[in-house]
């Protein structure tokens, strides 16, 4: 079927992380095998970058294994994920600029649901309408990271970052006209921002960013992350 992967298997133990698998660019046959894998070491296993034809042909791959394709993060788990959390739970918030950013605050969602984490979603608070944000501060300082995916000039973190003492990381999001270029602008944006202490991840890179909010909470709280093997 395919040449066997060379999988890392330690890097849940030696940094916190479970390794995920980038879907993308691989083939389907490609995918069924690593997530083999992963089943024979009773590991759970997370696909990032999964169109709905590349998931359907990773499932009639594998028909004994229950799999579980999110549509909207585009991502692909070995394991049942459930998203639903109050606000006033999640220790991570998510913002979006916009709806069109919705698929990389999903993938972000859920990646962090993946390792243990609830995060809550703060959708169309983006600068082009600024009260949308200032009335909903009181929520935001609640939680104890926030992610803000943004595209066209990618203004949304330098502007939190400025208003909230808690970490925040920046996603670039490759939505926009013309210079935006694919979220260059945006991402060249947040990189300039002169917002001390923001933190920036590359374009669409929602997992990026859920992982360095793991790794801050990580850091300043005390978890327990428990196995998530298949019954």
């Amino acid at each position: 079927m395919t040449a066997t992967a060379h999988l890392d298997w330690d890097r849940r133990r030696r940094i916190g992380i479970s390794e995920a698998i980038w879907g993308e660019h691989k083939t389907a046959e490609q995918i069924a095998a690593i997530l083999e894998s992963f089943y024979g070491r009773g590991e759970a296993a997370l696909v990032t970058r999964v169109d709905a034809a590349k998931a359907a042909a990773v499932a009639a791959l594998l028909p004994e294994r229950d799999l579980q394709w999110h549509d909207q993060a585009r991502c692909l788990s070995s394991v049942p994920i459930s998203l639903e959390q109050s606000d006033a739970e999640a220790p991570v918030t998510i913002l979006s600029g916009g709806t069109s950013d919705w698929p990389v605050a999903k993938e972000a969602q859920l990646a962090l649901a993946f390792q243990g984490i609830a995060a809550s979603l703060m959708l169309d608070v983006g600068v082009a309408g600024l009260h949308r944000l200032l009335e909903r501060l009181p929520l935001l300082r609640t939680a104890q990271v926030l992610i803000a995916c943004a595209g066209m000039e990618g203004a949304l973190p330098t502007v939190l970052a400025g208003l909230v003492p808690q970490p925040v990381i920046g996603v670039p999001v490759s939505v926009g006209y013309g210079v935006s270029a694919g979220g260059r602008a945006a991402l060249d944006g947040m990189l300039a921002s002169c917002a001390p202490g923001l933190t920036v991840v590359n374009i669409d890179n929602g997992y990026g960013a859920a992982m360095a909010a793991l790794r801050i909470l990580s850091s300043s709280v005390e978890r327990v992350v428990a196995d998530r093997v298949e019954e």
